[in-house]
Parts: C-alpha cells; sequence; structure tokens
C-alpha cells in the first residue's frame, strides 16, 4: 500500500514562512511521499523558493515536485530547482524518478504540460506561427510524458502535472479559460503510458476528482481545490483510497474513505 501526500498552487511569497512546516516533520505518519503540482511561488523568485525551500527541509519523507506557470514569471527556473535541492526536494521536468516504498518501486514522472483545450474545443497546430508554438509545445510534452511513463519500470506509475489532462476537474472554472487551462494531449499520453493515477494543480476552480478518457483516476489538488495542506491518497492494486487533512492551521487529523473515480 503506498500513501501518497499530494497538493499544488501553493504560492509561497517572502512572508509564507512556517506555512507548511508543522506538517513536514510528521509527514511520515501518513505518507510514504509528498508530491507538490505547481505555482509553489507567487512570481517565481529566489527569496520566494528560499521561503518554501526551508519549510520543505523539515519533510521526514521525499518530496517530489514540478513547477507550474507562476514559477517561470521571473525567469529564475534554474536558481529555483537549485534551491530546492539544496533542500533536498527532487524537481521533475519532462524527468522521473523510482522510489522503493513498502516493497514496491514507484516511479513518478513530472512534467508541466501546458494548454490547448479538450475535445470538441481544442486549438490545432495550425495557422500562425504563434498559434503552432503554442499546440506545438503541448505535443511535446505530451510526447514526453508518455514516453517518460512507458521507460519507467515500475509496479506504479505516476503522472504528476500542473496543468490539467480532463476537463472534469476544472468544472466551476469558467469555460472560456479551459485551453489555458490543460489539454487532452495529456490524457493521451497519461493513457497510452500507462498511468496509474495523474495529479495536477492550476485549476483553483475546479473540483477534485477527474479522469481520463482511459480510466486514470485524475485529481485536482490545487489547495484553493482540497482546502487542506495536503491531500492523502493510497494506491494498492485493488483500488485507489483517498484519506484528507481535517484542518490546514493544525496537526493533520486522517479520515479515511474510499474514492469512486
Amino acid at each position: 500500500m503506498i500513501r501518497i501526500a499530494a497538493a499544488g498552487d501553493v504560492h509561497y511569497g517572502r512572508s509564507s514562512a512556517g506555512r507548511l512546516a508543522p506538517y513536514m516533520s510528521h509527514l511520515n505518519e501518513n505518507a510514504d511521499v509528498f508530491l507538490l503540482a505547481g505555482d509553489l511561488t507567487h512570481f517565481g523568485t529566489r527569496e520566494e523558493m528560499e521561503v518554501l525551500a526551508r519549510d520543505l527541509s523539515e519533510a521526514n519523507v521525499p518530496v517530489i515536485c514540478v513547477f507550474g506557470n507562476h514559477d517561470y514569471h521571473s525567469n529564475q527556473t534554474e536558481d529555483l530547482r537549485e534551491i530546492l535541492q539544496n533542500a533536498g526536494v527532487h524537481v521533475l521536468e519532462q524527468t522521473s524518478c523510482v522510489l522503493e516504498i513498502a516493497g514496491s518501486r514507484v516511479g513518478i514522472v513530472g512534467i508541466k504540460g501546458f494548454g490547448g483545450g479538450f475535445a470538441g474545443a481544442c486549438g490545432t497546430e495550425f495557422g500562425e506561427p504563434e498559434m503552432k508554438a503554442f499546440i506545438g509545445h503541448t505535443k511535446r510534452q505530451a510526447d514526453r510524458l508518455r514516453q517518460e511513463l512507458l521507460n519507467l519500470q515500475a509496479d506504479y506509475k505516476i503522472a504528476l502535472l500542473h496543468y490539467s489532462p480532463c476537463p472534469e476537474t476544472l468544472a466551476g472554472e469558467k469555460k472560456e479559460i479551459y485551453p489555458f487551462l490543460g489539454s487532452y494531449l495529456l490524457a493521451e499520453a497519461i493513457d497510452g503510458g500507462g498511468a496509474d493515477i495523474a495529479f495536477h494543480g492550476h485549476a483553483h476552480h475546479g473540483i477534485e476528482k477527474g479522469m481520463t478518457p482511459g480510466g486514470v483516476p485524475v485529481r485536482n489538488v490545487a489547495q484553493p481545490v482540497i482546502r487542506h495542506a495536503y491531500n492523502i491518497y493510497t494506491l494498492n492494486k485493488n483500488g485507489l483510497l483517498h484519506t484528507t487533512n481535517a484542518n490546514s492551521n493544525k496537526a493533520p487529523s486522517v479520515n479515511p474513505g474510499v474514492v469512486t473515480a
């Protein structure tokens, strides 16, 4: 049984010190790994990431993250990566890692993803160079996601993204901005690569639960959606279970319940 703590869109600023720290020192009581689905900062600055890195350095389980669009804003991603790595955080971008957890090999592919929209209302790689570049970037992200998943030698395969692979988790967002929140190409890659579950953030007004066309559970773990420091998801060969923090302002109280995807 693999216990995954997951959150996204923590949006750390200079004054955010200590917001996650209380949860990190006893994280291993509830989880085997902590996944962060992008938008770690407000503006992607070194100062913001240094605040988050100090909190994450208290974690007593592996911490894996991807960057979100906010983290790219100041063009300092290489500096941000170095800050996190120095704090012991694994930063994935079009790359993967494998952890040994409870006697199983757990593979995680991390990729930002990008927009483009979903079936019936999506952009195409046609016309102006700007449009070709937009959709072309998404296609390259999706292709890399699929290939990294296929290459994983693992008992469990997890896709960690920032952008959404399915429209279901966007319910509550304005439909006019769906093309800027995710792409169906990411879901095709998740299905084609054989993932067991996918996590994303980005959609603050969306909902938690969705599914790819191939039946892979998708979870939107943006903090404005889950309303906790993190949610916990338990993977086993008999299904997907879900536990939730009771309160984000004190030590977590965990109440298990079965999720129907």
